[in-house]
């Protein structure tokens, strides 16, 4: 009962800070968030805020994926039950699971063995079937199953990740952040036939996207 309080309270707060579509909220309000955090931060689970996981890395706080996902989406929604998806960075698999809400299939990628096998157990666990799990380095993207409908980058990147854009339909989106350690901005990517546009979003804080296996 507790938690179901805390639930539509962070609603609530993602609605005063500017989260506007429905289907994103309804799936932030029925995913168990409080699942993907260790046991000792269960009870923040519903704050909107980052909390720790294992392996020195974070779940994102969840106005970043609520703004992340509402971004990523095209102007139609109903596109979405069609589209694949890509996600850098797997880390608790929350926010592999708010996509899978939306989209036909997630592909998502993780670079550390464990925390990719956590994700997969805990999304399995309430029978999410449409997520494909790789254990691989999140610089190369995923070439085999590119082109996707879109992109979410949940690292810091130093600069552009063009391998990334690369991989992108014409006209899909690449949600990324950008920047130095402990401060970036996160940008909206648009490919388009011959190069990309870029915007702005806000200042964010990610751990930095590393390569190789862990």
């Amino acid at each position: 009962m507790i938690m179901e309080t805390q639930k539509i309270k962070l609603i609530e707060t993602l609605r005063d800070q500017g989260i506007k579509n429905q289907e994103v909220l309804d799936c932030i309000a029925k995913i168990p968030r409080h699942l993907y955090v260790n046991e000792s931060y269960r009870h923040r689970a519903y704050q909107n805020r980052p909390l720790p996981i294992d392996e020195g890395q974070t779940i994102s706080q969840p106005y970043i994926v609520a703004l992340m996902t509402e971004t990523l989406l095209s102007k139609d929604f109903e596109e979405a039950r069609n589209q694949k998806v890509l996600e850098i960075g797997t880390g608790s698999g929350y926010q592999a699971a708010v996509l899978a809400s939306l989209y036909k299939t997630v592909y998502t990628v993780e670079r550390i063995h464990f925390l990719m096998e956590r994700a997969r157990r805990v999304n399995q666990s309430f029978d999410i079937k449409n997520i494909i799990y790789k254990n691989a380095d999140g610089w190369s993207g995923w070439p085999e199953e590119a082109p996707f409908d879109g992109i979410i980058v949940t690292a810091t990147c130093g600069s552009v990740p063009n391998l990334l854009i690369e991989q992108l339909k014409v006209g899909a989106n690449l949600i990324a952040p950008i920047g130095p350690k402990y401060s970036q901005i996160l940008y909206r990517i648009n490919k388009t036939e011959n190069s990309y546009n870029q915007e702005a979003l806000c200042a964010v804080s990610f751990v930095p996207m590393l390569e190789g296996l862990s």
